[in-house]
């Protein structure tokens, strides 16, 4: 009976043990969930409040304006009706502040510079360097002959000795004159001035007709609104950066595969693309450089035309090449700008030549291979993958590259046209 008993008391005992156990166990894992919780909500407010500056760039836009410093056609509904005003925070630099926002009822995209970005910095981002003085230029009793010069020498520098810079100068002049008034004032100048040291704006001009690039709606100092793009990835998918780490890449992409448009659909944003390339190259202002291809700088509308939705990145090439030319570099690493913008290290000087190794053909082609051919019609799959890898292995120095870029962006084009012409997509 006794030896029962202890039995029983010890199973007793054993059973309260593994209750213990259990309990302990499950408030470890309640507790280190809660941690992680509040740990990544912690962060993420972290990086908001970081990141997304927006009040801060609209006190300093608007005290500039109310004092008369600068003026535009976005200061009076951004700093006085309030009919401006600043969304989603889509902000992914703290000095690059960029919201979704709403001006008299039409959805568009704000930017806004928190430091002036007078120079390029080589790196892995093209991050402004912090200026002490905002809007310093022009100086009060600056005539519109002097201002127009100021203008030319910039582009000058920027874009090279080309022969029709006076245009576009006119053109500027014609922008920066926000209230159309026929006279641009010296606030309009200031703030015209501020935003020509932005490669992203002054591209917007210059291709303002073009079917890809976002439409200019107005600015204020250096803050501008640009045209609303409905999906504002590629892929149609945008996760926060700490779920990002989390996320092998091999699944990544296997889920951006998912969230893309029909074939059709990719195929006509594909040729989209390649029209902007074209429009980047050896434009009527001189040749631009894509340093950042990814699939965030690229969005589409409701009708699956490509639209830039960031073009930060896009650089003049003779501006390019003046400063990276006497870099010092140990390897060819260290001639890289922004992501894609790469030459090579010249060993027996320790300098970086100044000749851009893969042309912006390449780059797009090389973001455009696992899109199109994932899902790709199989009877043009084995062409389209022919094509899409002779385009990758484009070359800058390579003999008659103009000739096989051409070449290959027009076959490519006409690959694509001809299998979705007959389609609701075309």
């Amino acid at each position: 009976l006794s030896s029962n008993i202890c039995q029983g008391t010890w199973e007793n005992i054993a059973h309260g043990a593994r209750l213990s156990y259990v309990r302990v166990k499950y408030l470890f894992f309640s507790w280190l969930v809660v941690f992680v919780g509040s740990w990544i909500i912690y962060v993420q407010y972290s990086t908001y409040t970081e990141l997304c500056r927006g009040k801060d760039c609209k006190k300093i836009i608007c005290d500039k304006y109310k004092t008369g410093v600068i003026d535009g056609p976005a200061c009076n509904s951004l700093c006085v009706t309030e009919t401006l005003y600043l969304g989603k925070c889509l902000s992914t630099k703290p000095s690059n502040q960029m919201y979704l926002g709403i001006w008299d009822n039409l959805p568009g995209v704000v930017k806004c510079q928190m430091e002036q970005a007078l120079h390029l910095d080589f790196g892995t981002e093209l991050e402004p360097r912090k200026e002490i003085v905002l809007f310093d230029k022009p100086t009060r009793g600056t005539t519109v002959q002097k201002f127009k010069e100021m203008v030319y020498s910039l582009f000058k520098a920027k874009l090279g000795d080309q022969g029709n810079l006076s245009e576009l100068v006119n053109l500027i002049l014609t922008v920066a004159d926000g209230d159309r008034d026929g006279q641009v004032s010296l606030g309009e100048a200031k703030s015209a001035w501020a935003l020509l040291q932005l490669n992203e704006f002054l591209l917007m001009v210059i291709l303002q007709d073009k079917e890809h690039t976002p439409k200019l709606m107005g600015f204020c100092g250096d803050l501008y609104v640009m045209e609303s793009v409905e999906y504002t990835s590629l892929y149609g998918i945008s996760l926060p950066w700490v779920i990002e780490l989390l996320i092998p890449s091999g699944f990544r992409r296997s889920m951006d595969q998912l969230f893309t448009p029909s074939w059709p659909r990719k195929a006509k944003i594909a040729i989209g693309l390649l029209e902007f390339v074209e429009d980047v190259f050896h434009g009527p202002y001189g040749n631009f450089l894509m340093c950042d291809t990814s699939a965030k700088n690229l969005g589409y509308n409701e009708k699956y035309d490509l639209k830039m939705v960031d073009m930060r990145k896009i650089v003049p090439e003779t501006n390019l090449k003046e400063l990276i030319k006497d870099r010092h570099c140990e390897s060819d690493l260290d001639c890289v700008y922004g992501t894609d913008c790469r030459t090579s290290c010249d060993q027996s000087t320790m300098k970086c030549t100044s000749e851009v190794i893969q042309p912006n053909l390449a780059k797009a082609c090389q973001l455009l291979k696992d899109y199109l051919l994932h899902g790709a019609p199989s009877e043009i799959r084995e062409e389209l993958e022919k094509q899409l890898y002779s385009c990758i292995a484009l070359k800058v120095t390579a003999n008659q590259m103009e000739m096989e870029h051409s070449l290959i962006l027009n076959n490519l084009k006409t690959l694509l046209w001809k299998k979705i012409s007959y389609t609701n997509d075309s």
